[in-house]
């Protein structure tokens, strides 16, 4: 089953079963963009639409991509905002979905299932404004060394999901070789427990000015 076949299904569930990654995911994106300023919002990876009326109430216009149709008509149900607007897309693909540049560009638990950072890389530097920022949140590379991946539960029993390895210097490369200045890292822990493995990690690149 791919990828999306697989968050197809998972969408019926996808609010109401626990879920540590989704949530930790919420509260970083929210605590590290607080203050960043964005009248142009691109959603990559919008889900069930966790994080998309947080950033339309900062934004003038938001896009929201999503591969899965489900999890989209998921976020479609639950919020009808005039500055929002939904398409469904493979973010690997050249981006057709928008003429318009963003201030910022959010990537939430989605490019784990993506082979070749480098094609989102590029994109994201093409349809990124001069000193705009691209915020992304991951699976940390610890976690995926210790064998977590995403997966749910069905009635036909647990569902994993194929997933890539990406270190962090993959990021940092594929950031530097796209015009892309590291402006925070940061690593999020359950409940804040630093003793314990990371769950997550989070970057916020800026788009370098072309003098």
């Amino acid at each position: 089953m791919s990828v999306q076949q697989h968050y197809n299904e998972w969408a019926a569930t996808y609010d109401a079963v626990e879920n540590k990654t989704r949530d930790l995911e919420k509260n970083a994106g929210q605590r590290v963009l607080a203050d960043i300023a964005a009248d142009s919002i691109i959603e990559l990876g919008c889900g069930t639409g966790k994080n998309t009326a947080w950033l339309a109430s900062k934004a003038s216009h938001v896009t929201a991509i999503d591969l899965s149709e489900e999890m989209m008509q998921k976020a479609k149900e639950k919020m009808q905002l005039p500055n929002v607007v939904f398409q469904q897309f493979d973010i690997t693909q050249p981006w057709s979905f928008t003429q318009r540049k963003a201030d910022l560009i959010t990537c939430s638990l989605i490019l784990e299932h993506i082979e070749n950072l480098e094609v989102v890389f590029e994109q994201v530097s093409s349809y990124l404004k001069e000193n705009g920022h691209f915020y992304i949140c991951e699976l940390h590379p610890c976690k995926q060394y210790s064998g977590s991946k995403a997966r749910f539960e069905t009635t036909d029993g647990t569902q994993v999901l194929e997933c890539f390895t990406h270190h962090i210097t993959d990021f940092l490369t594929a950031a530097a070789e796209n015009d892309l200045s590291l402006v925070q890292l940061n690593e999020w822990f359950d409940d804040d427990d630093r003793s314990t493995l990371p769950r997550l990690i989070s970057f916020l690149f800026q788009k370098r000015s072309v003098s």
